[in-house]
């Protein structure tokens, strides 16, 4: 094997999925304290140590205690590099959510155990249904009064549309709970609630032999064993290659908040999951084993460092060895750039790498040079498909509180809308600016961050508007006729390309019938 392929191999790139609530942050964090990343467990919920968890790291998730943004950071573990992602489980940014999706080789899902499936994992499991992205699922906060184990499967099952396979298995739950049997290492691992330490577990190769009473007493033995015999008849064995295409998902047990199970977890993870896949561009199929570089843009973040006004472009490297201060090719400008100072994460703190591999992902300092979807190579023309921009659902008005601020707004909202929160639309009939969203909560935040990263003040006027849908035709007469029709309801985006903001879906359903040569689309990628 060469360097390149053993250093690819030992990739391990991967996003961390749930429901607001399940405890996403709290088990990254976990991950991370056991890749020796961070230091202190427990950090996010106690109030005596003041550091925040490590990868909330805007003021507003902060204040709100929720991730907002897609957070990256990179450990090293057992041999193996480890990238996660961690992201935004308020279904305002599943935007977000959906491009980091097109980001990683796999997915860990963190279900609550007394929840169950919620409705934002539903949605984001059809993203990695349609991408057959491998799933693995963590069921969380089993020292909790929860729900039956196997009617928490049988939902899996149903609701997520996967085949599931238990890995490790309870011993009861809530105030009663005793630990859990790690079927894949065959061992038994006992549980003492505390948040800084790390349980003890007993080799177990044959779960009849009477020691276990004595560990968990007779009922609860008499219980694991029976569950146990009905697993093994029930569900079939662990296979890689169906785990691997992304038709049955391995499920563990534990609590990531006193740090139980996650251990087992990351175990079973690092040895099963796949390294970096080949990414499908629109040219052809391409390799990490490729020894050329390529990558893409899935995500633009305003102010890492609020010392100065920088966007960092994150790339997913898809293939090759990137290399600092070598010439690479931005394909849609068409031009050489090269990089003095690509960064790798640990969170916020980041350091400058010399070399990464396919299936890492650095950032690159932007002046305004990349758009999300953007490609770099070698040299080679490739464009990786399935960046999307949704059509936004809520509208507004955005106008300047304070006059003399004005630049100071410009300034944010174009580097806000550059990230992909939201979409910039100009009525051209009285030229006034319009932020379309997916949800509620990016008004706030897009508020919040020019007043304290900006200093401008904007307000909000609220705009009952349906969809924005881009249009386009072959019909040169057609369009300018529609155009001078739907005068007041027609925009341009960002990139200067015509939008038509329907105000009701039946004013939408009219004008796709009255003008048959007009496309009318509802995502960006077009």
């Amino acid at each position: 094997m060469s360097e390149l392929e053993k250093e690819i191999h030992k990739r391990r790139t991967f996003a961390i999925i749930s429901h607001p609530d399940a405890g996403k942050t709290t088990l990254t964090e976990k991950l991370l304290l056991f890749g020796g990343a961070i230091h202190v467990a427990g950090a996010v919920k106690s109030n005596k140590i003041k550091k925040t968890a490590t990868s909330d790291w805007m003021e507003i998730e902060k204040q709100r205690g929720i991730s907002v943004a897609t957070s990256v950071m990179g450990f090293e573990y057992d041999g193996y590099k480890i990238n996660i992602l961690d992201t935004p489980g308020h279904q305002d940014f599943a935007e977000d959510t959906y491009r980091t999706l097109t980001a990683v080789d796999s997915v860990i899902i963190v279900v609550d155990s007394a929840k169950g499936v919620e409705a934002q994992t539903r949605k984001l499991m059809e993203v990695c249904r349609m991408r057959h992205t491998p799933v693995m699922i963590f069921v969380n906060k089993m020292d909790r009064e929860g729900r039956d184990p196997f009617e928490l499967l049988d939902e899996l099952e149903e609701e997520l549309k996967i085949g599931v396979r238990p890995l490790s298995w309870p011993i009861d739950s809530g105030q009663r709970f005793k630990g859990v049997y790690n079927i894949y290492q065959e061992k038994l691992d006992l549980y003492t609630p505390s948040k800084q330490t790390v349980t003890e577990s007993i080799g177990f190769k044959d779960i009849n032999s009477p020691d276990l009473e004595k560990h968990i007493g007779g009922p609860l033995a008499a219980k694991l064993r029976e569950d146990i015999e009905l697993i093994d008849g029930v569900y079939p064995e662990l296979d890689i290659n169906t785990y691997l295409k992304g038709q049955i998902a391995p499920v563990f047990f534990g609590s990531a908040l006193n740090n139980f199970g996650v251990k087992e977890l990351l175990d079973c993870f690092v040895k099963i999951a796949p390294s970096p896949r080949p990414v499908e561009a629109i040219e052809r199929e391409v390799n990490p084993e490729e020894n050329s570089f390529s990558g893409f843009i899935f995500k633009i973040h305003a102010n890492m460092d609020p010392n100065h006004r920088s966007c960092i472009a994150f790339v997913k490297i898809c293939s090759g060895k990137f290399e600092r201060n070598v010439n690479y090719k931005h394909i849609r400008l068409n031009r050489q750039l090269k990089f003095s100072s690509p960064t790798a994460f640990m969170a916020q703190k980041k350091e400058t790498v010399d070399e990464a591999y396919a299936g890492d992902i650095i950032g690159l300092p932007d002046t305004g040079n990349f758009k999300i979807g953007d490609t770099l190579t070698s040299g080679e023309d490739l464009h990786f498909k399935g960046l999307p921009s949704f059509s936004p659902e809520m509208f507004k008005y955005i106008e300047n509180a304070d006059p003399m601020k004005s630049k100071q707004l410009q300034k944010g909202i174009d580097q806000l809308m550059d990230e992909g929160v939201a979409q910039l639309f100009t009525n051209q009939f009285n030229g006034r600016k319009i932020i379309g969203t997916v949800g509620q909560l990016q008004f706030e935040v897009i508020q919040y961050r020019l007043l304290h990263e900006y200093g401008a003040q904007c307000r909000w006027e609220s705009l009952n508007l349906y969809k924005a849908c881009w249009i386009e035709s072959e019909n040169k007469q057609q369009l300018d006729d529609f155009k001078k029709r739907k005068a007041q309801y027609m925009a341009v985006d960002k990139e200067g390309r015509d939008v038509f903001l329907a105000d009701s879906n039946y004013v939408l359903m009219m004008a796709q019938q009255d003008f048959k040569d007009i496309k009318f689309h509802f995502t960006s990628e077009f």
